[in-house]
């Protein structure tokens, strides 16, 4: 496959060779679209004094990794602003209209982070390993370090019994369900979003089945088992037969994301700006030591590798 295009044109134009919107982005089901859209977009040679002719190389090396979705997204934001810029005119001095508009767009020192290591990546990747037919590197000279933003990381919310039975019912049935189902197993929002029946293993001897998510699809790379309690188990049974592969199908295929517009709209009505999709987790994780769950079953149960990890939740 040749995967080394020239995507000059993206640059003048990112909408017109077919990239999903990214004001509608879905993570998960819109990467591979992105994906095809960047290799297809030109068959003229790649270009040396364009910083992102290597782009499509990098999204071949990454397509398989969990991050492929997030790197999809951020590189066409960044062809957007340096498509057809010399790669060695890229440095602080000159990303900072790019910072400076894209916290003016609201996002946050962590997003802009995530496309500035993307940006590094590319960068370090052409001065370092990628190399033309004559052997030259696709960037001469030392990569330029690029300075990441100051993050202010949140503090965990577990949500409160009492705040939970305010927000829940507010939500649509679907994602009320997924959400329902992350608090009682400590899931990730990928996780619960990407579950497949493929996963579902039953046990006769406790009348129920548990679910084995693969070493691939879980962020500690090894194989995890969930534990269903009553309450996950009755949602389980309630979704089965709706879809031949996903759990939580909606219109036929996984969502991408809990962190939708009825969570953030149900969010904001009860006061809960703070509660964020992950704090689901780390709701499970506090009521586990509040019931009186030791440490190394927190860890089991959350899948965590590093077995001090529960006592940051």
């Amino acid at each position: 496959m040749a995967i080394v295009r020239s995507i000059r044109s993206i640059a003048e134009n990112v909408s017109s060779c077919g990239l999903v919107p990214l004001a509608n982005w879905r993570p998960k089901q819109d990467c591979i679209k992105n994906w095809n859209a960047l290799k297809s977009t030109s068959n003229a040679a790649p270009t040396r004094t364009r910083c992102f002719a290597t782009a499509p190389h990098y999204l071949a090396e990454s397509h398989k990794k969990r991050s492929a979705a997030t790197i999809a997204w951020h590189v066409p934001l960044l062809i957007s602003y340096y498509g057809n810029v010399e790669p060695h005119k890229i440095h602080d001095a000159t990303l900072v209209p790019f910072i400076s508009d894209r916290l003016a767009k609201g996002a946050s020192a962590t997003t802009i982070n995530r496309s500035l290591k993307v940006l590094r990546v590319i960068i370090n990747r052409s001065a370092r390993a990628y190399r033309e037919d004559d052997g030259r590197p696709w960037l001469d000279g030392v990569p330029p370090l690029i300075t990441m933003l100051p993050e202010s990381p949140r503090q965990p919310y577990p949500i409160t019994w009492e705040e939970q039975d305010r927000l829940f019912p507010l939500l649509p049935a679907h994602p009320a369900r997924m959400v329902l189902f992350a608090v009682n197993t400590g899931l990730r929002d990928s996780n619960v979003c990407q579950l497949q029946w493929l996963w579902d293993v039953p046990v006769p001897e406790i009348g129920c089945s548990v679910f084995v998510i693969p070493s691939e699809a879980f962020k500690s790379r090894r194989a995890h088992v969930v534990i269903l309690n009553d309450a996950a188990w009755s949602i389980l049974q309630g979704q089965r037969h709706h879809h031949p592969i996903w759990v939580f199908p909606y219109k036929g295929r996984a969502i991408g994301t809990m962190n939708n517009t009825a969570w953030q709209k149900a969010r904001k009505k009860v006061g809960l700006r703070a509660a964020r999709i992950h704090d689901l987790r780390h709701t499970y994780a506090s009521r586990l030591r509040a019931a009186g769950v030791d440490h190394q079953d927190r860890a089991a149960l959350l899948g965590h590798a590093c077995r001090s990890m529960p006592e940051l939740y």
